[in-house]
């Protein structure tokens, strides 16, 4: 039988029974039709999945009650943060989708020398929601119980002189760069991985990046599209460091 999860922005309890959130309530009644007595599992990003069952099912709201507590263990042992320049239209959608299935603890949205993607305030902000709901929806079909971190769209400057130094391995993917992932060494703080855009990281990127203590990553012989290079590198440093 299929489990169905639901994450919620909400401190959960066993025991507890309360109303779901509005876009919650409409998914679980329009779309999954569940109705009084149907089980579903919550999650609101604190690492465990708290089965529930549906006590009353209204025009506009569901109220659950919780009736269990499950702390998951199905995190990578390698705390990856995917840098990713920020892509066109649905393209950025799939990399924070896929990115988020793949078990990245952070994405930070980057705007580089080359970047197409234009924002103002308003629409970063919506973008924002709108890449926040499409992470928490991945969690919800690939069993993660902790939702990554998005931050807002930076300036690839800003983000270097925000950086702490606590050690992560710092990494760009770069076509020209000779280091393989086989090679790597990840310490206990993990890694940073930057991406460009669809037109790649310009010669001012690489200069912040290089001055910033980054080293390029080279995947293969072949040119990938951004939409396919960070997800492709975050698969083989998984098998090869982390979920492997």
């Amino acid at each position: 039988m299929r489990t169905i999860r639901l994450h919620v922005a909400l401190p959960l309890a066993v025991g507890a029974e309360l109303p779901l959130p509005a876009q919650a309530s409409e998914h679980a009644t329009r779309v999954l039709r569940l109705v009084a007595g149907d089980p579903l599992t919550l999650f609101n990003g604190d690492g465990c999945d708290y089965p529930s069952s549906i006590l009353v099912t209204g025009k506009r709201e569901v109220t659950v009650r919780v009736e269990s507590r499950l702390l998951l263990h199905n995190e990578s042992p390698l705390p990856l943060t995917l840098a990713q320049g920020v892509a066109r239209g649905e393209k950025m959608d799939l990399i924070v989708q896929k990115a988020t299935e793949l078990g990245v603890v952070r994405i930070v949205p980057l705007l580089t020398e080359r970047s197409e993607v234009k924002l103002d305030a308003a629409r970063a902000e919506k973008r924002l929601a709108h890449w926040r709901a499409v992470a928490a929806s991945a969690c919800e079909q690939s069993g993660r119980a902790c939702v990554p971190e998005i931050t807002p769209a930076t300036p690839l400057p800003v983000w270097l002189g925000s950086l702490a130094e606590d050690g992560a391995l710092r990494l760009a993917l770069l076509p020209e760069a000779s280091r393989s992932s086989r090679e790597l060494r990840f310490p206990a703080a993990g890694g940073l991985l930057v991406v460009g855009p669809e037109g790649g990281l310009g010669e001012r990127d690489v200069g912040a990046l290089t001055a910033a203590g980054f080293d390029g990553l080279r995947l293969g012989p072949r040119i990938l599209r951004t939409e396919t290079a960070g997800l492709a590198a975050l698969a083989a440093l998984q098998a090869l460091h982390g979920d492997g």
